[in-house]
């Protein structure tokens, strides 16, 4: 058996997937006092199970590059940082339902969507790995640090919540296309809502609802001129299959990217568990109750890069390699957040058109946000995630030519089949009259 000693821990990857059948992910919630606008006579496509399927794995090396590309143009060494390619992904499979045929090539580029399109995807995502697909609860008090986690206690199944949602002007003509795709893959319509008025306060509430009040604001405020915001929220809350219950070693280094050194408590365990290594790194698998949901910590050597680890065939690598062993894990416990601006990222990525006519006529994406967090200790995780996209309609093209009548001019009326006149004049003086 091999046996080694993680002493820190610089990244986490929450892996797929738990298998049960959710409701529709729509749902009810501040949104629904609003008028819900959706495809007439169209049902949720349901998923067969029990695999995923190839719609699932052709999609899911895309995501996982995705994330990878996403975390290194945006992660700073000296930073806290957690995305959710899925929660990110979802959104923009929503978008990709109606996008313009340059800026879905871009999309399916950035995020490495199939061929055939990601919403049979994601629609069987949501369905495999969420749990349910109801708002979850709200949160129970947090865990008294103080008492020690006891092995004997069965862990609470975990909770996984997946949800898209679509907030329209009451004006907006959206196509029913469009509204079709939404109400088959990703259980959801459109809430119409004022964005000179309540639209931020709608939006923000329906994002607290669906991530248990661990994510209250997606906008600060938007442009009245916002005409249409996709959002997706995603929510998780699972306990450890086994537990920390090892007293934490308390005060221990962690020292940080720069060789600077912070004091704080390691949470401890010693078990076997699926282990893994290689040249400069080292990795474990701790798996949440009920066995579909695990976190893997991934340790590069000192002085190694963490998201170098997270990409796709260091990933392969490390799932090739697991094996069970005897590990005595050392695991700091943390609980951070981290907001994006995503245009600007999505960009570097080489995501440039923003054309979206499939949704509504001359609809551009103008802004797109993203926030996550987590919180990781020794009962469990809990994590969330929500994406923003806000849309404007397309400022007319500038004028190609100027005609500017402030000197005297002739007018016609004209039948134009047969070009026969029916008035013709001049302007002299457009403040004679009579």
């Amino acid at each position: 058996m091999r046996r080694r000693t993680l002493t820190t821990a610089l990244l986490t990857l929450a892996a797929l997937a738990a298998c049960r059948t959710p409701g529709s992910g729509s749902g009810s919630g501040p949104g629904s006092g609003h008028r819900l606008v959706t495809a007439e006579g169209v049902a949720r496509e349901s998923y067969a199970g029990p695999e995923p399927g190839p719609p699932v794995a052709n999609l899911q090396p895309g995501l996982a590059a995705f994330g990878h590309a996403l975390l290194s143009a945006v992660a700073e060494p000296r930073a806290n940082t957690v995305l959710s390619p899925l929660g990110i992904a979802y959104a923009y499979g929503m978008a990709r339902a109606g996008a313009d045929p340059a800026t879905g090539a871009g999309l399916d580029e950035v995020f490495g969507f199939p061929p055939e399109g990601p919403h049979a995807a994601f629609g069987t995502l949501s369905r495999v790995i969420a749990t349910t697909g109801e708002a979850p609860p709200v949160p129970a008090p947090a865990p008294d640090r103080e008492t020690p986690r006891d092995a004997r206690q069965d862990p609470a199944p975990p909770v996984v919540h997946l949800a898209g949602g679509l907030f329209t002007a009451g004006d907006l003509a959206v196509r029913q296309e469009f509204l079709r795709v939404l109400a088959a893959h990703y259980g959801t319509g459109a809430h119409q809502v004022d964005f000179a008025a309540d639209a931020v306060e709608v939006i923000n509430a329906w994002a607290g609802e669906r991530t248990a009040g661990r994510i209250t604001k997606v906008f600060d405020l938007l442009d009245p001129a916002t005409r249409l915001v996709l959002a997706s929220a995603l929510h998780l809350k699972a306990e450890w299959a086994v537990p920390f219950t090892d007293p934490p070693e308390p005060g221990a280094v962690f020292t940080r990217a720069d060789g600077t050194a912070v004091r704080t408590d390691l949470m401890r365990l010693e078990t076997e568990l699926p282990y893994a290594s290689g040249p400069g790194w080292q990795a474990a698998e701790l798996a949440y109750a009920g066995g579909g949901l695990a976190m893997w910590v991934l340790l590069p050597a000192p002085g190694g890069s963490p998201a170098r680890l997270l990409a796709p065939e260091a990933l392969t690598r490390v799932r090739d390699g697991l094996e069970r062993t005897r590990v005595r894990l050392a695991l700091p416990r943390w609980d951070f957040s981290t907001a994006l601006e995503l245009g600007p990222a999505l960009e570097g990525l080489g995501l440039r058109s923003s054309g979206y006519p499939g949704i509504s006529d001359g609809l551009v994406l103008d802004r797109a946000v993203h926030g996550a967090n987590i919180t990781v200790d020794e009962w469990g995780t809990e994590a969330a995630a929500v994406t923003g996209l806000a849309f404007r309609l397309s400022a007319p093209p500038p004028a190609e030519a100027e005609l500017r009548a402030d000197r005297p001019f002739a007018f016609a009326v004209v039948h134009r089949p047969t070009l026969v006149p029916l008035f013709i004049g001049q302007v002299a003086d457009p403040a004679a009259t009579g």
